[in-house]
């Protein structure tokens, strides 16, 4: 399945979940790819959008590659091969310090004038625009089981099987459109455009906003 863009991986992910249309979901986007997809699903499921950060850690000379990630509260998950990819315990700790370094200043910047939203209680969707390793979803999942959301659901267009089962445990479901094994998540989309930080924040400013 290829799609034209993140709008329309929104759209047939938004349908995937009609089922909770009415409920009032917290639709929670990883930064930036996800955002404006979180944004169309939220309003197509009349509920609500906002951002969980999370970080992935980078590998020693191979940024790109996932070895774990880290939340908002400093909780890693660190892959069963990260030290096989030579990051020893002080690359570790350093990048960890990097990286939460990073979601503080996106914080800041992105939520300036709100808190997160609460998701006690809650229907939970967790979005993304594909998964690779996992890593960010299962920090992402975990950081959100710890404020009791009522169902906590995991749903991305694109992601190989064996992720699937890695995040399986995590969430109380998993929807994905596509699941197949695939080298980069854009090789599924026609149209895979950087998100910068400014359009997170337009949009977020948007979703704060109350409803005409």
């Amino acid at each position: 399945m290829i799609f034209a863009n993140r709008i329309a991986a929104a759209k047939q992910l938004a349908a995937a979940l009609a089922e909770y249309r009415g409920k009032n979901p917290l639709v929670l986007a990883i930064p930036r790819g996800a955002v404006p997809m979180a944004a169309i699903i939220a309003d197509e499921l009349q509920g609500e959008m906002d951002v969980v950060l999370v970080r992935k850690l980078r590998a020693p000379g191979s940024p790109e590659f996932a070895i774990g990630s880290v939340d908002e509260s400093g909780w890693s998950y660190i892959a069963d091969y990260a030290r096989g990819a030579g990051a020893d315990d002080a690359y570790i700790k350093h990048e960890i310090a990097t990286q939460m370094e990073t979601m503080r200043r996106r914080r800041e910047q992105y939520t300036p004038v709100r808190p997160p939203i609460d998701p006690a209680g809650r229907v939970v969707i967790v979005i993304d625009d594909g998964l690779a390793t996992g890593s960010t979803m299962i920090a992402a999942l975990h950081a959100l089981r710890a404020k009791k959301p009522a169902e906590l659901i995991c749903a991305v267009p694109v992601a190989p099987p064996d992720t699937l089962q890695k995040i399986h445990g995590n969430a109380d479901r998993i929807v994905c459109l596509s699941p197949i094994d695939f080298y980069a998540v854009g090789q599924f989309y026609a149209d895979f455009p950087q998100v910068e930080d400014e359009e997170v924040v337009a949009i977020l400013a948007a979703s704060a906003r109350p409803p005409r």
